[in-house]
C-alpha cells in the first residue's frame, strides 16, 4: 500500500491493525480529474462507509459505554447490506483534542473489527471535516478501481466544536465525494447541536437526537443500516418528460429517501430507559 495512504506518525504498516496514533500533517493533492460517480468497467463494487465519532471527554462513561457496544452488534449487521456485487467496506474517524483513524485503510467488513473506544479531551470537529476533506479522495481512501457508489458518512457528536468547524466544512463542501455521498448525523445528549449537524449534512431530516442510551443504539443502528442499503442500491430517475436525470438528480434523491425513512423509523422508536443527562 502507498504510504500517502497511511495516516498519523507510527501508522501500522499492517492495514487491519489498529492506528490510533495523532493525525500528522498530510498535504496530499486532491484529484478529481475522474468522475466519483461512474462505474468503472468491472462487476464488483465497493461502498465506503464513513463513522466521524466524538472522543471529547464529555463522551467519558455512559455514553461511550453504549457506543462502543451498540458499534460492536452493527458490524454484523452492515454485513448483511449491500447486493452479492458489492464489497462494503468500513472506516472510523474519531476526534477530540486529536484526530486519529481507527484504522490505516478502510477495512472491508468481512474483515472489520471494532477496537473499543476511550474519550478524552476537547472537540475537534473541524480538524475532523478537514482530514476528511483529505481523504476521501482517490488519493487517499477512496483509491480502489472498483469503486462506483458514492461514501455514506455518518456523524456522531454530543457537543459543540471546540474549534473552526465552518472553515473545515467549508473545505469538505467543495469535495465531489462529500457532495453526492449520503451524509446522516447524530445528536447525543443535551448539549449536542441539531443545528451544527444540519448544517454538516444538508438537511435537518438527516439529523435524529438521542438521549439515552436505549435511544443511541435504536438510532445508530436506524442510521447505519439504512444509510448503507440506500448507498449501495443503484438507482434511476425519470422526470415528467420521461428524460433521464443526471447525477446530481440522482444522488439527491437518494438523500431525500435517507431523510424520509430515518424520520419514519425513528418515529416508531420507543425507550423508557434513563436520560444520559439525569444520571447516565
Amino acid at each position: 500500500m502507498n504510504n500517502d495512504n497511511i495516516i498519523g506518525a507510527n501508522a501500522a504498516t499492517n492495514p487491519a491493525a489498529p492506528d490510533y496514533t495523532a493525525n500528522s500533517a498530510v498535504n496530499d493533492p486532491l484529484d478529481f480529474d475522474d468522475d466519483p460517480l461512474s462505474a468503472t468497467g468491472v462487476s464488483r463494487k465497493s461502498l465506503v462507509i464513513f463513522f466521524l465519532i466524538d472522543t471529547s471527554g464529555s463522551m467519558k462513561g455512559k455514553k461511550m459505554g453504549e457506543l462502543n457496544t451498540v458499534m460492536e452488534e452493527l458490524i454484523p449487521e452492515i454485513r448483511k447490506v449491500g447486493e452479492a456485487d458489492t464489497e462494503v467496506k468500513v472506516a472510523v474517524l474519531t476526534f477530540s483534542t486529536d484526530v486519529r483513524w481507527m484504522y490505516s485503510t478502510p477495512i472491508p467488513i468481512e474483515e472489520f473489527e471494532w477496537a473499543r473506544l476511550r474519550a478524552s479531551g476537547v472537540t475537534s470537529l473541524g480538524a475532523a471535516l478537514k482530514e476528511l476533506n483529505v481523504r476521501m479522495s482517490r488519493n487517499g481512501f477512496l483509491n480502489s478501481p472498483s469503486l462506483s457508489f458514492a461514501p455514506v458518512i455518518f456523524l456522531m457528536t454530543d457537543g459543540y466544536p471546540s474549534d473552526d468547524y465552518k472553515a473545515g466544512l467549508k473545505e469538505l463542501q467543495a469535495n465531489s465525494w462529500y457532495k453526492f455521498g449520503l451524509k446522516a448525523a447524530l445528536g447525543i445528549g443535551n448539549e449536542a447541536n441539531d443545528n451544527v449537524l444540519a448544517e454538516f449534512t444538508g438537511s435537518p431530516d438527516t439529523v435524529v437526537h438521542a438521549y439515552s442510551g436505549g435511544q443511541l443504539a435504536q438510532m445508530i443502528k436506524i442510521i447505519a443500516v439504512t444509510s448503507s442499503q440506500i448507498g449501495s442500491k443503484s438507482m434511476t430517475l425519470s422526470d415528467d418528460t420521461s428524460h433521464e436525470l443526471g447525477e446530481e438528480d440522482v444522488f439527491a434523491a437518494k438523500q431525500k429517501l435517507l431523510g424520509q425513512q430515518i424520520q419514519e423509523l425513528v418515529g416508531k422508536t420507543e425507550t423508557d430507559d434513563v436520560p444520559f443527562d439525569t444520571g447516565w
